[in-house]
Order: structure tokens, then C-alpha cells, then sequence
């Protein structure tokens, strides 16, 4: 793998990028990683829709609680 050096990253993008890493549980260099990786490689519908389902996933949905379905007479 390649090592890329980035100079005179304004401080208030490092900042919104520190940020941005810790909502995803990343390190900054990761998150740099994933953003130029989003960025630059071809992806295909599949993949970001499976992306985008992960992170809308959300463990606290509660499901409300099935009835009795009702009796159908097709006499």
C-alpha cells in the first residue's frame, strides 16, 4: 500500500474530520481512508444500497405486538 501525505489541511477541516471519524468509531486516518475510497472507487447500486441498509439499521426499533387475524369467510 501507498502512504499519502497531506499538507495545509485547514484547521477547521481537521477539526470536522476528527468529528466525522468518532461518529464512525475510526481514527482519523481511517476516515480519511474511507472518504477518498467513497470518493474515487466505482461502486455499483448493490453495494450502496447494502451500505446505506447498515447504517439506517437501528437495534432500538420496537416492533409492536402481532393481533389475531381475523376469521375470513369465502363461502
Amino acid at each position: 500500500m501507498a502512504t499519502l501525505t497531506l499538507r495545509n489541511v485547514p484547521e477547521e477541516t481537521r477539526r470536522a474530520l476528527k468529528r466525522r471519524a468518532a461518529q464512525h468509531n475510526r481514527s482519523m486516518e481511517a476516515e480519511a481512508r474511507a472518504i477518498l475510497d467513497a470518493a474515487v472507487v466505482p461502486r455499483n447500486f448493490i453495494e450502496d444500497w447494502l451500505d446505506t441498509a447498515e447504517e439506517l439499521r437501528g437495534d432500538e426499533l420496537e416492533l409492536p405486538e402481532r393481533s389475531v387475524p381475523r376469521e375470513l369467510d369465502l363461502s
